[in-house]
C-alpha cells in the first residue's frame, strides 16, 4: 500500500505536470520563415480594419490577405479563414484582433499555420467558456454600448469613439463606425475545440488603453500561452493606431527582419 507521504508527493508532482500542461509549449519556438499572413478582424468591424498593417506588411515583401469574417457563428467564421488559409502557398502567420482571437485559436491547427499572432484578442483554451473567463475581470466600459436590433448587435456610435476607438481622431474613428458589420447573437455562444497556441509559436500585443477587453485578462491570456509579449499604449485598435508596432511583430512571428 503506498504511504500517505508518498501519495502527497505524487500528487504534487500531478498538480506541477498540469499547471505547466495549461501553459502553450510555444514561448520559446522559433517560427519558421513565412512570406504569408492573414489577417481576421473582429467584432464592430470589418476586413478594412487591416488596410494601415497590411500596407507595411506589402512593403516589406509579405503576401498578406484580410478574411472577411462573416460575424454569424464561430464555426462559420472559422470555415471563412480556414478557405483563406488553403490558398496561401507554403508557411502563413495568422492574425487576429479582438473576437477574431477564437478564430485564430480554432482554425490556427491548419497546417499552413506557421505561427499565431493576437492583437488584443480573445485567447480561450479547448472548450473553454470565454465569457466566463472575462467575468473573472472588471468588466471593460465597452460591453455597457452594445445595442441590439432583433438577433443582431453593434457598438452604439458614443461607445465606438470613446471605449473602441478612444485614441483615433474623430473624423478617422466616424469613418470605421460607418462601416461596422453587426454581429449575430450566435456568434458569441461559440466555443473552441482546439487551442492553437499549444503547439504554435504565438505572439501576443496587449492594449494598455484597452476599453473593449480589459488590459489584465490580455495578460493573462498572454502569460498563459506563453506568447512572447508587447504592450502597446493604445485603445482597442491599436492596429489602426500603432500599425508599425503590430506590423513589427508580425514580422518577427514571420521570421523577418523589421
Amino acid at each position: 500500500m503506498i504511504s500517505r507521504r508518498a501519495f502527497s508527493t505524487a500528487l504534487l508532482a500531478g498538480a506541477a505536470a498540469s499547471l505547466v500542461s495549461t501553459r502553450g509549449m510555444a514561448a520559446s519556438a522559433t517560427p519558421v520563415k513565412a512570406r504569408n499572413v492573414v489577417l481576421v478582424h473582429g467584432l464592430f468591424a470589418d476586413g478594412s480594419c487591416w488596410t494601415e498593417v497590411i500596407a507595411r506588411l506589402q512593403a516589406a515583401g509579405l503576401n498578406a490577405t484580410s478574411v472577411q469574417n462573416p460575424l454569424t457563428t464561430l464555426p462559420e467564421a472559422v470555415a471563412s479563414a480556414e478557405r483563406v488559409l488553403a490558398r496561401q502557398d507554403g508557411p502563413t502567420v495568422l492574425v487576429g484582433h479582438s473576437f477574431s482571437g477564437m478564430i485564430v485559436t480554432e482554425a490556427g491547427v491548419h497546417p499552413n499555420v506557421s505561427a499565431l499572432v493576437y492583437v488584443a484578442a480573445r485567447a480561450p483554451d479547448a472548450g473553454e467558456d470565454y465569457t466566463a473567463l472575462a467575468k473573472t475581470f472588471p468588466t471593460p466600459p465597452a460591453s455597457a454600448g452594445i445595442v441590439f436590433d432583433g438577433d443582431e448587435g453593434r457598438l452604439s456610435e458614443e461607445a465606438f469613439l470613446r471605449d473602441f476607438a478612444g485614441d483615433l481622431p474623430a473624423a478617422k474613428a466616424k469613418v470605421l463606425y460607418a462601416v461596422q458589420q453587426p454581429f449575430h447573437k450566435a456568434l458569441l455562444t461559440g466555443k473552441t475545440a482546439h487551442a492553437a497556441w499549444r503547439t504554435k509559436p504565438s505572439y501576443y500585443a496587449v492594449s494598455t488603453e484597452d476599453r473593449t477587453i480589459n488590459p489584465d485578462l490580455e495578460r493573462f491570456m498572454a502569460k498563459r500561452m506563453g506568447a512572447k509579449t508587447i504592450e502597446v499604449k493604445a485603445s482597442h485598435l491599436s492596429l489602426i493606431s500603432q500599425p508599425e508596432e503590430i506590423t513589427r511583430l508580425i514580422l518577427e512571428a514571420a521570421g523577418q527582419q523589421a
